[in-house]
Parts: C-alpha cells; sequence; structure tokens
C-alpha cells in the first residue's frame, strides 16, 4: 500500500520564502559537508534525503502515536491501559525525493470511525 505525501512550492522565489522552522543552517550545510565527506549521495536512493525524509516521517508518527496513547513509549503508566503499542508495520509512502520505506507504529485500540476490515468510511 502506497500513499503520496508532496509538499512543493510554487516557485523557486516560493520556496525561499517558506519558514525554515527553526532549521540550524550551519547545522545543515555540516550535515551534507560530512554526507560528501563520507561519500553519502545527497539524493537518489538510500542518499541523505531519503534518510533524513524517513527519520522526520517515523518520528513524527511515534509522537503523534504517543499524544493518541497518552504515555511515552515503555512507560509503565500504559500498562494495562486497555490500549498500547503494539509493533510496527512497513509502508511505503511516496515523497519528493522518491519512495520512502517507513515504519509505522500500531496500537491494540481498534477505530471508532469504522468496522474492522471496512473499507468504506463515509457516514452513509
Amino acid at each position: 500500500m502506497t500513499s503520496e505525501n508532496v509538499v512543493a512550492a510554487e516557485s523557486p522565489a516560493d520556496a525561499k520564502k517558506m519558514p525554515s522552522a527553526g532549521l540550524d543552517e550551519r547545522f545543515l550545510e555540516e550535515l551534507v559537508a560530512r554526507a560528501q565527506a563520507d561519500g553519502l549521495q545527497l539524493t537518489g536512493e538510500g542518499g541523505l534525503l531519503q534518510q533524513l525524509t524517513k527519520r522526520l516521517l517515523e518520528s513524527a508518527l511515534d509522537g503523534e502515536m504517543t499524544d493518541h496513547l497518552g504515555y511515552d513509549k515503555h512507560d509503565p503508566a500504559g500498562k494495562n491501559g486497555g490500549n498500547s503499542r503494539n509493533g510496527k508495520r512497513s509502508k511505503t509512502v511516496l515523497t519528493d525525493v522518491g519512495p520512502v520505506e517507513i515504519e509505522v507504529p500500531r496500537d491494540r485500540g481498534r477505530p471508532r470511525s469504522s468496522r474492522r476490515s471496512s473499507r468504506n468510511v463515509s457516514a452513509g
């Protein structure tokens, strides 16, 4: 199963206007320089951009799961709470830097919006 997540600026000028979200320019320059020194490609299969995209997406999904469950990973507060983490599953996400294989966290709870194995989530 694949899904497509694409965020694009309208033009290169628009890309420069996009907020840096607190990114440290020196840190990014050092990261790119170290990748080049180690012979790591910046783009393409297994390149720096794919690796960063993978880490960013997985970190966001882990944070979302923590928020959903109400406790951190391995926190004793979640023991016998009715819903808990239940491993991870692989998923390929199509991005601007190419397909990225990520690990999506799962929980034991059932979705409340639709029946199990139902594909129709419409109201009617």
